[in-house]
């Protein structure tokens, strides 16, 4: 093969590969979407602000905590293969699989990975998803939201602010007072249940 020739393959090839290689950084760097600069990052040392909940539902009031973070290492040791799965690697319970989507006792839904409140049993709803479903979280200040277009839609996932946990979506589909629909996996949750 000639000089000539070899060197227009490798031009040829350079030319296919590139919009691959383009596109595939797009999608990488939009997945993570425009987050605020505090929050764009896990911060390994830092103190955030979160509100407590006692593990009968009461809510305490705010207080600094340090974020939680962990090596992946450490992660899949403290966590189970479906819990690392969902909550490290973004990934999504398989719909109707679980038990808490159709549970309808009194609790408190907390991160499987760093025991803050994320959901009362209160704002649950049956949304026939297959998923746990709020329309409001037990806090706001207890998540954290960023645009996620690795589906190549456009959706706002939800993690928990305090250890940066997948937690699932929220959409503009719930019902009334918010409108909103917090679409969570299991796997991302604990529940402790209120005494009666």
């Amino acid at each position: 093969m000639s000089h000539t020739l070899a060197e227009a393959i490798t031009r040829r090839r350079a030319l296919l590969i590139t919009p691959f290689a383009f596109a595939g950084l797009v999608a990488v760097s939009s997945h993570k979407g425009s987050d605020s600069a505090e929050e764009a990052t896990p911060d390994s040392g830092g103190e955030i602000t979160i509100i407590t909940f006692n593990n009968s539902g009461q809510r305490l009031g705010p207080a600094r905590v340090r974020k939680v973070a962990r090596s992946r290492e450490e992660w899949r040791k403290l966590l189970s293969t479906e819990q690392f799965y969902v909550t490290r690697e973004e990934g999504t319970d398989t719909a109707f699989t679980g038990t808490y989507y159709q549970l309808h006792e009194s609790g408190l839904f907390r991160c499987i990975c760093c025991d803050n409140a994320l959901f009362r049993s209160e704002e649950k709803f049956d949304s026939e998803t297959g998923w746990p479903s709020f329309w409001a979280p037990a806090a706001e200040e207890n998540i954290r939201t960023r645009s996620d277009t690795s589906m190549f839609i456009e959706r706002t996932e939800v993690l928990c602010r305090r250890c940066d946990a997948h937690l699932g979506h929220v959409f503009n589909d719930g019902p009334e007072p918010t409108g909103l629909r917090y679409c969570i996996n299991e796997s991302a949750l604990r529940f402790v249940r209120v005494a009666a």
